[in-house]
Order: structure tokens, then sequence, then C-alpha cells
């Protein structure tokens, strides 16, 4: 049986910023990733946007890792040439009724450290971008994007620099918790086994299923799954807007978010439906009621101006009703000191803004590592 120090479960963004993490330190580590190929679900299927950090609760792990994570990313991106732009974004509101939410924003925002958010009036957000209409907006010069893919292989470069070596098609299909490290069963037929003294489970969507078949880890604190179906749309011709537009409004409504890629692309979405498990399929019935909610904000919408695009699927620990804003919703990430099994730290619920969120949950993760190495001495 071979001997490592640390398994990372997991070649998403979150998987690969601690792998790079902990091979930095000088840990010697193996992403173990159960595709053919890194980032394929939800690090591959989102809104690339890097997030300022202020649609969180306060003193949450979201809200925290995410305004560190976005200082982090911008400086890594910049220093390794990695593609990105710091546009700014406009939440727009389109009624005098929903204006006191932007302030709610200001709000969670200084929770966490956001001090430039500022509050405009509809000529200034209309001088900003022409073709949106809006009674009031508040400007987040922050916000950006980035190219996810160029993202991970920065990431999974720097790990395998630092020694760390990456195992597509190993799924891990067992475990067991010993006095000796953490057992883990590789692959399909689980023909390999390796005896890791740290686990860390950042499997995405599959994170409580690699949980619950590590035995020795309490069911009870692995928490529920809900599989959050996001549709995006793209615009068929030359985005009108320069930056992020995000309509202000009721939770669970149709929000449809305007996000701009770094080709130009303009896109919409995610709405937010709920599935049964990883289903990507898209569903085209959705575009009038997309197509009502962009008017809110952009009635120079065309009937035929909405092209189907992509789903993404986020791993939610709440699931229908739940605000964007109640701790339910927040990451979860253990470490043996809440379920008691030495070695195993366990990533739940990292959806949106993991991406932004990436290099500070490495180094939290790092955190968590050194420390139960340390209390074992």
């Amino acid at each position: 049986m071979d001997e490592i120090d640390c398994a990372v479960i997991g070649a998403g963004v979150v998987g690969l910023a601690i792998a790079r993490a902990l091979a930095m330190a000088g840990r010697e580590v193996v992403i173990l990733e159960a595709e053919g190929a890194i980032g394929t679900h939800t690090s591959a299927r989102n809104s690339e946007v890097i997030h300022a950090g202020i649609s969180y609760a306060p003193g949450s792990l979201k809200g925290r890792l995410c305004v560190e994570g976005k200082a982090a990313l911008y400086a890594y991106c910049a220093e390794r040439g990695i593609g990105h732009r710091r546009i700014g974004k406009l939440i727009v509101a389109t009624h005098e009724s929903e204006l006191p939410e932007l302030g709610r924003y200001i709000e969670l925002g200084s929770a966490h450290g956001v001090t430039d958010l500022r509050l405009i009036d509809a000529a200034e957000a209309h001088a900003m971008e022409p073709e949106v209409r809006c009674v009031g907006a508040l400007h987040s010069p922050s916000t950006g994007i980035v190219d996810s893919h160029g993202l991970m292989l920065g990431y999974l470069g720097d790990a395998e620099r630092h020694g760390a070596t990456l195992a597509l098609r190993s799924p891990v299909v067992a475990g067991e918790a010993t006095a000796d490290g953490i057992v883990l069963q590789v692959g399909a037929s689980a023909d390999t086994r390796l005896r890791c003294r740290n686990v860390i489970n950042a499997a995405g969507l599959g994170a409580q299923r690699v949980a619950g078949a590590i035995a020795g880890m309490p069911a009870t604190l692995i928490p529920p799954l809900h599989f959050a179906v996001g549709h995006y749309f793209t615009l068929g011709r030359k985005s009108p807007f320069n930056r992020l537009v995000y309509p202000t409004g009721r939770e669970g409504a149709l929000r449809a978010h305007v996000t701009i890629d770094l080709g130009g692309q303009c896109k919409f979405g995610p709405d937010l439906g709920w599935r049964d498990g990883v289903d990507y399929r898209f569903d085209a019935s959705r575009a009038p009621a997309f197509r009502d909610a962009i008017r809110r904000y952009y009635p120079g919408l065309r009937d035929d101006d909405l092209q189907p695009g992509y789903t993404g699927i986020r791993p939610r620990l709440a699931g229908p009703g739940s605000s964007m804003h109640n701790t339910a919703t927040d990451f979860v990430i253990q470490g043996g000191s809440q379920h008691g099994v030495a070695g195993l730290v366990n990533l739940f619920g990292i959806e949106s803004p993991g991406l932004t969120a990436s290099l500070a949950i490495g180094e939290h993760v790092r955190q968590i590592v050194e420390q139960q190495a340390e209390a074992k001495r």
C-alpha cells in the first residue's frame, strides 16, 4: 500500500488552490480527480466573476474569504499574466421600493471591510451604462472577471512545480479512518489503496458522497446537498454593456444578471432552480421569463436576442426558500476538531464565491492541516 502525506480529492479551482498551498508549504500532495480533466463541473460552469464580497452574512466564511481571496486573486492574475479585468459592477434598482436594498449591500460589504461602494442616481448610472434603465444604483468598482480555466492551469502548474501529482480518472470510492491514517480506495474498481496522513475532501458536488464513504466520518455531520441549477442565456449580438449589471429585488426572483467574459460575450444568468442530481440539460422554455426579467432594467432587449448558453450546478447546503444572507448557506470547512477524524478536512457547499475565494480557501485549509499536524506532535 502506498503512503502519502496529503491527498486532495477534487481538481476544481478550489481543490487545485488547496493543492497549491500545501505543495508550496513543502508537503507531498496527490490530487485525485474522478473526471478525465480538471475543473469540469462547477469550476467550468459559472459566471467567471471576481466578486467584491457584498452579498454575504456578517461573520460568514463566505464574506471573509471572498474579500481576502479577491485581493490575492487580482495580485496573482497580474503577476502570472492570467486573463482578468476589473470592470466593475452596477447593482440597479428599477423601482423606488428597491432602493433600500442598495443600502443593505453597503452594510453587508462594510461588515467585511469593503469600503469602495458608492450609491449613484439614475442619471449617473445612465451615463455609465446608457442602455440601463433604473431609479438608482450601487457601483462596485472592485468587481471583475477572470479566465477560470487559465486560473486553474496556473494553480496546477504551481502545485506540480512544487512536487504535486495529478491523478485523473481516479475516483475515491471508499475510505476508512485508522490509527495510522486514512486509507482510501481509489479507482472505479477500487484496485488502488492509499494510506494518507491528511485527506482534503474538496470534491464539490461529490463532497457529501466522499465524506459518507469514509468509515469513521459521523454521518450526522455531513450536511444535506441540494443541486441548484442555473441557466445562462447569451446575447446574440455585441454587448451593449461595459460592466456587470445585477438587478436588485426580492429573494428568489429571477434577477438575470449581466456578465461579460474576457472575449466581450454578454450573457444573462444564472436563474435558480433545483434538480435531483448533476443534470446539465438546458431548459429553453425559460427564455420568456428571462426576457421579462431582463427588460426590467434593459428595455432594449429584442425578442430574438437570447440564445441558449449553458447550465451550471451549485452545491447548495440550503434548499428552496433560503436567503443568500442566511448563515445556513455559508461555506462549511470541517477539520478533525469538528468531526473527530484525524487528518480529514471536509469542504461542503463551496459554491459562489468559491472561485474568488480560492486562494484564501487554500491558505485556510493549509493552516488547518498544519494545526492538526502540530496537535499530533
